[in-house]
């Protein structure tokens, strides 16, 4: 037997009144979290939900996360955690696509009318039988969205213990939705294995405290994998306590460092240009004396950014590189060697990497090649997906669609990437999906999207459009439709009409001289 959730519960049962969770005033400790999700655990089998059903979760980093994603867990269900920023009809997606029964979602905030979306998704979906209302006043029973349970009324009278379904090692814990090159996303299976294992060796990575008593400050979206493993189910592992900010501001986050004693930090790049360009007083010399592990992905760390953080900070900024087929760490630049400047570093342990041609033939010497992964880190499959599966594994081995060159020493940098893909602020962007959104605008004959730089946000996503006949539509016009039927991360920013688009003889658009 072996469910991820015994990261919850060997804190419970080893430090029960050390601190698990600290958000604003709320100060959960290991005892009281493991209470909740064995509430929500009691829940869900109270409503029929079965070990291996889906139980999706819509939820900014706030103390609701653990408590549900842990629960489900607990109740032998498969976690689907879905991004804060989509759309209803791509949460509907979602759901239909996972079969998720139960959904939880945050009610939102003025500017995050989360619960509306979820709410109008969850109700095109029959087979969603159960949804709860996450509401944004701690304790509340009565939800602002009309015929919604809150979660507080749902877990009333719900005993706080939950004997933990027995699961298996290779048994799917979680779902993480991604993006394809046919833009169609699609859910990457992670079995207990592979997160648990993931958490494990990631974390051998990171600086301990003297004391014992690590902080992490958790401000990575934890419905994303890079701040599931790194910074939830890392910081369970070693008893530690995890500081939540529900959404990244760099003055609010040099604040919680200080007040709190943060040891351990990690982030997109812009977080750190965020944290560099705080313009409130904060004792950086306590910041940076508490400060033991400062660690970097999702996109490439700029070489001056690093400096610029080591010299503000004291302390040297750790790369990796993950996807979230792969749990999500497959490789780092270890601290116990030296790293080397635009590096991914080393693979994890237990980890194998290799470079690849088209036909997953092992490329030799420095490369380039594609890079593939083989080990624990490696994702069971696509949900639903066996052919999408089939192209991307054979013999263990999963291509990244990533291109790479790889030194004397082992060392890999990645060079190009021979899918589409943008990475803005972090988040990875598919342009086919947003083409095909802007294709069905009336006034677009034809779109391509590409990834253009940007000094904060690393990459913007821009659409080249030919108009249909006679279009008048207009730059805005076109950005705002777009923005109605797409994530906020996804939607093009800039729009630039053209009366042609480069192709080759096969009438592929040549992306590459966009760019």
């Amino acid at each position: 037997m072996l469910n991820l959730s015994v990261l919850l519960e060997d804190g419970a049962r080893n430090q029960p009144e050390r601190e698990a969770v600290v958000f604003g005033d709320l100060r959960l400790n290991y005892a009281l979290v493991d209470m909740i999700a064995n509430q929500v655990a009691n829940l869900l089998v109270s409503r029929g939900v079965e070990p291996g059903d889906k139980v999706a979760i819509a939820c900014p980093n706030l103390p609701y996360f653990p408590f549900v994603y842990f629960g489900a867990l607990k109740a032998g269900a498969v976690v689907v955690p879905l991004n804060v920023l989509l759309t209803p009809r791509e949460i509907e997606y979602h759901l239909r696509d996972s079969g998720a029964k139960a959904l939880f979602a945050f009610s939102g905030t003025p500017d995050l009318p989360l619960g509306e979306r979820a709410w109008k998704a969850f109700n095109e979906v029959p087979d969603c039988r159960t949804y709860i209302d996450l509401p944004a006043s701690a304790g509340a029973t009565e939800s602002a969205i009309e015929g919604a349970e809150t979660f507080w009324a749902a877990l009333d009278g719900q005993p706080g213990e939950f004997e933990t379904v027995r699961t298996e090692a290779d048994d799917t814990a979680v779902i993480i939705y991604t993006s394809g090159t046919t833009g169609q996303p699609k859910g990457a299976q992670l079995s207990h294995n592979n997160l648990l294992f993931n958490a494990v060796c990631s974390d051998a990575l990171f600086g301990r405290a003297p004391d014992g008593r690590d902080v992490f400050l958790t401000v990575l979206p934890l419905f994303h994998i890079f701040g599931q493993t790194t910074m939830m189910n890392c910081a369970l592992y070693r008893h530690a306590t995890m500081v939540l900010q529900a959404r990244f501001e760099g003055d609010e986050a040099l604040a919680l460092m200080e007040k709190e004693g943060v040891t351990i930090f990690a982030g997109v790049p812009t977080m750190y240009w965020g944290l560099l360009g705080a313009k409130g007083e904060h004792d950086l010399a306590r910041i940076a004396g508490n400060l033991n592990t400062a660690v970097s992905g999702g996109s490439a760390l700029p070489a001056e950014l690093a400096r610029q953080v080591r010299d503000r900070f004291g302390i040297g900024v750790m790369e990796g590189y993950g996807l979230s087929e792969t749990s999500p760490v497959v490789s780092f630049n270890n601290p116990r060697r030296k790293a080397k400047p635009g590096s991914i570093g080393l693979p994890l342990w237990g980890v194998e990497m290799r470079l690849v041609d088209g036909d997953f033939n092992p490329v030799e010497g420095e490369g380039p090649g594609e890079i593939a992964v083989r080990g624990h880190c490696v994702m069971k499959g696509y949900h639903g997906r066996p052919d999408a599966t089939e192209l991307v594994m054979r013999d263990g081995w999963f291509r990244t669609g990533d291109i790479a060159r790889r030194d004397e020493e082992g060392f890999y940098f990645i060079v190009d990437r021979s899918k589409d893909m943008i990475i803005r602020g972090g988040y990875n962007v598919y342009p086919r999906e947003i083409e095909e959104v802007l294709m069905t605008h009336p006034e677009v004959s034809l779109a391509a999207v590409v990834g253009v730089p940007h000094e904060t946000h690393g990459e913007e996503i821009k659409a080249y459009v030919i108009p249909a006949e006679g279009a008048t539509a207009t730059e805005a016009e076109i950005v705002a439709w777009a923005k109605e039927r797409l994530a906020a991360y996804k939607y093009p920013r800039v729009v630039d009409f053209r009366t042609e688009l480069p192709m080759t003889a096969t009438g592929k658009i040549l992306k590459r001289e966009l760019r």
